[in-house]
C-alpha cells in the first residue's frame, strides 16, 4: 500500500460513511458538492445541494469560522461529495478535526449517486463564494 493507501484507510475507519440511497434520505442532512465547476458542468449535480468547492470547504463549515455559512456547526449532519468518495473522505476528516462532528461523505461520490439512479440535474451552477 502507499502512503495515501494507508491515510485514506485510516481516515475511512474514522467516518460512518453513507451509500448513495442512505444519503439521499439522511434526516436533517445538508448535502455539500465539493467538486469543481468543470467537474459539475460535465456530469450533473445533486438537486437541492449545497455547492461549496473544496478550496473554501474549512472556512465554510469550522464551527469558530467568521465565514461559516447558516447551515453549518457542530452538530451540522454535513454529507460530502466529490467524484468517487475520495477527496470527500480526506475533507470530511478534516471538517471532523475542526469540530464538525457529524461529518462525513458518500461511498462512491457523486458517480455512485447517479449510477444509483438517484436524481441529478444539469451541472456548472455557481459554487458558494
Amino acid at each position: 500500500m502507499s502512503v495515501t493507501d494507508d491515510l485514506l484507510a485510516a481516515v475511512r475507519a474514522r467516518l460512518d460513511r453513507l451509500a448513495p440511497a442512505a444519503a439521499a434520505t439522511e434526516p436533517d442532512a445538508v448535502l455539500v458538492d465539493i467538486r469543481p465547476v468543470a467537474f459539475r458542468a460535465a456530469e450533473g449535480e445533486l438537486p437541492g445541494a449545497l455547492i461549496v468547492e473544496r478550496n473554501v470547504l474549512e472556512w465554510r463549515f469550522a464551527p469558530d469560522s467568521e465565514w461559516r455559512l447558516p447551515q453549518a456547526g457542530p452538530d451540522a449532519r454535513v454529507v460530502l461529495f466529490c467524484n468517487e468518495g475520495y477527496a470527500s473522505s480526506l475533507a470530511a476528516d478534516t471538517l471532523r478535526r475542526l469540530g464538525v462532528r457529524r461529518a462525513t461523505d458518500v461511498d462512491g461520490g457523486f458517480r455512485a449517486w447517479a449510477a444509483a439512479g438517484l436524481p441529478t440535474v444539469p451541472g456548472g451552477s455557481s459554487a458558494v463564494p
